[in-house]
């Protein structure tokens, strides 16, 4: 341990205060600088005094005038001694009454100066007490508060500036961290009711043949898949806050083929017809499991919303130079004004009933997200009371090897630019 360390334990409690040591400091500079200008004014009038006596000097000479009128005479001896006597009891009661005027001076300096220094250093550590008022208010799940201190840009600006800018990269960082668990909540919640209705339906049904359980235990499988594909991702986010990419050549076609094939059981449970087309050879560059997110995020809010009786329509093309994949629904439809807002985080439009189920409003949020990191857009066709249509576009990537002269343009014929239409 530090010698500093050791004397800073043998401080009395009341010498905590960094207010107290500063005061302390200032008035000791204060007082010391003080001492040292009153010594040096003793000093330079004692020595004045004692190098120039007034006997000494040439105008007073025995039997001549002074400058002042004063005329001398007599033993010039006696005067002499007279004067020099005379001289001595002065400089001795003026120097006598310098050094009590001193003292007094430096006694009220004293304790002026610890005056002084309070309040310099209160006017010094106004804005540290800021920063730890606004340090002491900020809790754990409220960070938006800031010093936001005025005046110079001074060391202790700048402290504050930096506290400021810790507290905005912690804020974002929980943010980050709330949003991480929206959205992780809500990726596994699709999986999960999938494999779920799944399982339900074809246990639920007698009459379930061996194809038919061979068939669910297929959609649960490439579910599970893709839910631990979600889950790696997951953890992937959370540590490096970035999804992980793999991107590569891929074909939307079997994409929407099991995507749709997934959420088969869960809109017939609903009364719920559910078409899909898409011809092979839509290639682009993306990662598949990102473009399967997106569109089951899609399906999961159309087989939700549409009226049970209903038909949902899935399908895909291209148009040069874009791939698209169209998700169609005759649901309760929305207001022009709503189309942008859908798509930001947590928008709800029936918020009492989102809450009863138990939605975040993060789904069309992440869809814009994924299409957008493929380098796409989102387009949305909807009007009140007839339903919406969802179009993911996507960069289109050439074909791995030439298409023949017979194969007909992919999703051509496909209603899905125009608005949406009614079954």
């Amino acid at each position: 341990m530090s010698r500093s360390h050791r004397l800073a334990e043998r401080l009395p409690p009341w010498m905590g205060s960094i207010r107290v040591r500063l005061t302390v400091l200032y008035s000791v500079l204060l007082f010391g600088l003080a001492a040292v200008v009153v010594l040096g004014i003793y000093t330079g009038v004692s020595r004045t005094l004692a190098e120039q006596p007034v006997s000494k000097r040439p105008e007073y000479v025995v039997g001549r005038s002074s400058p002042e009128g004063l005329a001398v005479g007599g033993d010039s001896d006696a005067v002499a001694a007279f004067l020099s006597s005379l001289e001595r009891e002065v400089n001795t009661r003026t120097l006598n009454r310098l050094r009590d005027y001193s003292f007094l001076a430096l006694g009220l300096l004293f304790i002026g100066s610890l005056g002084v220094g309070w309040f310099v250093a209160g006017l010094v550590l106004r804005p540290i007490g800021r920063i730890t008022s606004v340090a002491r208010d900020i809790q754990a799940t409220d960070l938006s508060r800031r010093i936001d201190l005025r005046g110079p840009n001074d060391e202790l600006r700048q402290l504050a500036d930096t506290f400021d800018a810790m507290l905005a990269r912690l804020d974002a960082a929980f943010e980050s961290q709330r949003r991480f668990i929206h959205e992780a909540s809500h990726e596994l919640r699709n999986p999960l009711s999938v494999i779920r209705t799944n399982l339900d339906v074809a246990l639920s049904d007698p009459n379930t043949s061996a194809d038919e359980f061979r068939e669910v235990s297929e959609v649960v499988g490439r579910t599970a898949s893709r839910m631990s594909t979600l889950v790696d991702d997951l953890l992937l986010y959370a540590r490096r806050e970035e999804p992980a990419n793999r991107a590569g050549l891929i074909d939307v076609a079997p994409i929407v083929d099991e995507t749709t094939t997934e959420f088969r059981a869960a809109a017939e449970s609903g009364g719920l017809r559910l078409h899909h087309v898409a011809m092979p050879g839509l290639w682009i560059v993306g990662d598949a499991t990102a473009i399967r997110q997106a569109l089951a995020n899609l399906l999961a809010n159309a087989v939700r919303l549409a009226p049970s009786g209903s038909a949902i329509r899935v399908a895909a093309g291209r148009e040069e130079p874009w791939v698209w994949i169209a998700v169609e629904d005759n649901g309760p439809g929305i207001a022009p004004e709503d189309h942008e807002r859908v798509f930001q985080r947590f928008w709800r439009g029936d918020r009492r009933r989102s809450r009863d189920e138990g939605r975040s409003g993060l789904g069309l949020t992440i869809v814009r997200n994924l299409v957008e990191r493929h380098g796409g857009r989102v387009q949305l066709l909807s009007e009140v009371g007839r339903g919406s249509t969802f179009v993911l576009w996507l960069p289109a990537a050439p074909e791995p090897a030439p298409a023949t002269a017979s194969d007909p343009t992919p999703g051509r014929g496909i209603p899905v630019v125009g608005g949406p239409r009614t079954s």
